[in-house]
């Protein structure tokens, strides 16, 4: 590929994504989304967030198989679970940060 189409490649797709992110400024309020979209997108945070974090948690830098020695599922069980009791996100985290960190210290 020469350097002259690499350029336009890039100015391009440097004009799509301007333009994308331009008709969301620009045409905001003017289309109306039908309802059911509107309530198929208010999962779509938590399920980007899980689709992150998730491998993080149960693979951790291991090969891709299930482990229960792992500390972070614990973790990450108890952090789910006060999270859902407490709708708290400094709780979440500090419980489990703490529960991390114990199992961590304790199982060496």
């Amino acid at each position: 590929m020469s350097e002259w189409s690499q350029w336009l490649v890039f100015i391009a797709i440097g004009l799509g994504t301007f333009a994308l992110r331009l008709s969301f400024v620009e045409l905001h309020g003017l289309l109306r989304l039908p309802s059911g979209l509107r309530r198929a997108l208010v999962y779509v945070p938590p399920s980007v967030l899980a689709a992150l974090v998730l491998p993080a948690v149960v693979f951790e830098g291991r090969p891709a198989h299930f482990d229960w020695t792992n500390p972070q599922l614990p973790a990450a069980l108890m952090a789910g679970w006060v999270a859902w009791k407490s709708r708290s996100t400094l709780l979440t985290l500090a419980s489990g940060m703490i529960v991390l960190w114990a199992l961590r210290h304790w199982l060496g």
